[in-house]
């Protein structure tokens, strides 16, 4: 019989693994060709803003094939709704039966993508934070800086919004988790003064010009998920010593280097796999002054991996 998990239990499920162990050993078999992920399937709406993802694959002789329905519709919390909501699909590889629904609300979705902004930090961050400057003060604003604690040190955070009541909101918030906050409206004032920089918006101009980014930065690009959206000026993938990608094909038609690439600031050739740089150092941060750029646009190997931990968990314990 077919389980449904509901967001509770899978909140509470998740204080007992390690997503970002699990994504990173994700990103691994990905890159050296173990997972099959078909392109994605995707509705963008004009009004309101919205979009739809649909994400699915397997890991090759796994037990579990995932599908992974989740959207965000960024108006919502005008209306008092989350922005965020979605579901997770889990399927026997073996039989094709439905063995669970993760009614997870999108909530797998923000934690692997949080764990994959950990992971990009842990490889590719300078070693010395001054301070960690982020870009959007919604959801994965917020979730972030919680989930870069988990490999490194530094709890003093910038962030910038689009309005002042929003971000005065995250302030008040993420003050009673320990973090120290500046906000501001200014874009320059977060890249002035951080070394490792977060963008998660789903902007559809570039919020970073070029010219703002200073020697031996890091910057994690998470909201240019879709063709369409935008974060960083192209000519930051251009200025940068490393481009760093989570997956190469999905970064032809998405993403910051899709952008870049179309806007001929670079070459398919500059992109590596994050998968590939885990394990080769050759790939990983070689020094303090370098620029580096992690492009990530979500792959399903990402949902793979958390969909499987929580089934696992709740199989081992019932």
């Amino acid at each position: 019989m077919t389980k449904i998990v509901h967001l509770e239990e899978i909140k509470s499920i998740l204080e007992k693994i390690d997503p970002i162990k699990l994504i990173e050993e994700g990103f691994i078999a990905y890159s050296q060709g173990n997972v099959t992920v078909p392109p994605v399937g995707e509705m963008v709406f004009d009004d309101p803003p919205g979009e739809c993802h649909i994400k699915y694959g397997f890991i090759k002789k796994d037990d579990f094939f995932v599908i992974k329905v989740a959207t965000g519709f960024y108006d919502n919390p005008k209306l008092g709704l989350p922005a965020f909501d979605g579901l997770m699909l889990l399927f026997s590889q073996k039989t094709g039966q439905l063995l669970s629904v993760l009614l997870d609300e999108g909530h797998l979705t923000n934690i692997r993508t949080a764990s994959a902004g950990a992971i990009a930090a842990k490889y590719f961050a300078p070693k010395k934070i001054k301070r960690i400057g982020i870009f959007g003060a919604g959801t994965h604003g917020r979730l972030q800086p919680i989930y870069l604690q988990k490999v490194l040190d530094c709890k003093n955070i910038i962030t910038w919004g689009t309005n002042q009541e929003e971000l005065d909101i995250y302030k008040r918030d993420m003050k009673k988790l320990g973090f120290k906050v500046e906000t501001s409206l200014n874009a320059e004032d977060i890249t002035s003064t951080s070394n490792l920089i977060v963008t998660c918006t789903p902007s559809k101009t570039p919020l970073i010009e070029a010219e703002q980014i200073n020697e031996g930065t890091h910057i994690t690009a998470i909201g240019s998920d879709t063709p369409e959206k935008q974060e960083l000026d192209s000519a930051i993938l251009k200025k940068a010593n490393r481009v760093i990608v989570d997956s190469l094909s999905q970064c032809m038609e998405r993403g910051e280097s899709f952008k870049a690439m179309q806007n001929r600031m670079i070459e398919k050739e500059k992109l590596v796999e994050i998968g590939k740089a885990i394990v080769n150092k050759n790939f990983q941060r070689t020094s303090e002054e370098e620029i580096t750029v992690v492009d990530l646009t979500g792959v399903a190997v990402q949902d793979i991996q958390i969909a499987k931990a929580v089934w696992t968990y709740i199989k081992k314990n019932h």
